[in-house]
């Protein structure tokens, strides 16, 4: 019964998103508009999206130790992203459960996917910040605020670092919080203290945060070109290209993040109608490109999915049945270029 009933908020949630997305603009405009789109970029578009994946399984197979191959790793990931477009959401629940297949402990999986997500928020929190700074038409004082937070997101990360290769001090501060807010000990921070920290505690390595900081970077470019080849496809002129493919990337990402959508679809859609109107494009020309590069990405991940279940041997019932029944809040979605791609 819950399950029916989550299905149902989350076909409400994308269907009120996605009117919220394309009202005001004529779909008889915006299906001509992506009839005539290149279909040549589009394919290219759709092998940006399967390297991305490529990248992001290089990633984890790194913060796996190698403990599997990278084409494993790659079969993994891919299978997480297409088990995400499902509505309960349970990809990474059930990569843990493919990875013990593999010999891999349940907590250095759950480790490498708390580093996928800190970093990638990380990542997405920076995007913005940039893109916000560069905007043709911000006034300065909303310049000046970005630059601001993206030097507090990177500052904060590097504290975070710094507790996660001294956790006694970490520890310490916990303790001198519980003893002046009662309230906090009820909150069980010393249990999400400690999976932050070991989640973070691979890159104290400077081998493994060389690793990460690689992928993560070649992956996030992959990304914008997915966008950028997209942009071409639909011969969009005007304004900066990869300033756009920068803010629909990151809105996009944040989009994807609200966890009661059918595959992100709405909040997907509006976060590019978004970026391209205040990047000065048309409605139709937003909504257009937001459908699209929407419908590539879930393309991608359903064909990539799909193969890589059948090369790990498993079924998609094999990994939701044990992944339904995990707590709900284990999987709660964070800002995710992997997500937006």
């Amino acid at each position: 019964m819950r399950k029916a009933i989550f299905i149902a908020v989350s076909v409400i949630v994308s269907g009120a998103f996605l009117w919220l997305a394309l009202r005001d603009v004529p779909l008889e405009a915006v299906g001509r508009s992506i009839s005539e789109a290149s279909p040549l970029w589009i394919l290219v578009s759709f092998g940006t999206v399967g390297l991305a994946l490529w990248t992001r399984g290089i990633r984890f197979h790194g913060l796996l130790g190698g403990r599997v191959t990278r084409l494993t790793a790659f079969y993994m990931f891919c299978a997480t992203m297409f088990i995400n477009l499902l509505p309960l959401r349970a990809g990474e629940v059930a990569r843990v459960l493919l990875a013990t297949r593999y010999g891999v402990p349940v907590m250095t999986t759950a480790a490498a996917i708390v580093v996928e997500r800190l970093i990638d928020v990380l990542t997405v929190l920076l995007l913005l910040a940039y893109s916000l700074a560069r905007l043709p038409a911000a006034p300065p004082a909303v310049s000046n605020a970005a630059i601001l937070f993206a030097i507090a997101t990177v500052v904060g990360f590097a504290v975070l670092l710094a507790l996660a290769r001294f956790p006694h001090i970490a520890h310490n501060l916990l303790v001198s919080i519980e003893g002046r807010v009662p309230l906090a000990r009820r909150l069980h921070l010393r249990q999400r203290l400690e999976e932050v920290l070991d989640g973070l505690r691979p890159l104290t390595n400077w081998r493994s945060a060389a690793h990460v900081t690689f992928w993560t970077v070649v992956g996030w470019f992959v990304s914008l070109m997915t966008i950028y080849t997209l942009e071409i496809a639909f011969g969009i002129q005007g304004t900066d290209l990869w300033l756009l493919a920068a803010l629909s990337l990151a809105l996009a990402s944040f989009g994807v993040a609200i966890p009661v959508t059918v595959a992100g679809i709405g909040p997907f859609q509006g976060a590019v109608r978004l970026a391209g109107e205040v990047m000065g494009i048309s409605a139709i020309a937003a909504a257009s490109l937001g459908i699209v590069f929407h419908a590539v990405t879930v393309l991608a991940y359903s064909i990539f999915g799909v193969i890589s279940l059948i090369a790990l041997g498993v079924s998609l019932g094999d990994l939701m049945r044990p992944a339904e029944a995990a707590k709900p809040a284990a999987n709660v979605p964070l800002p995710s270029e992997a997500d937006a791609v």
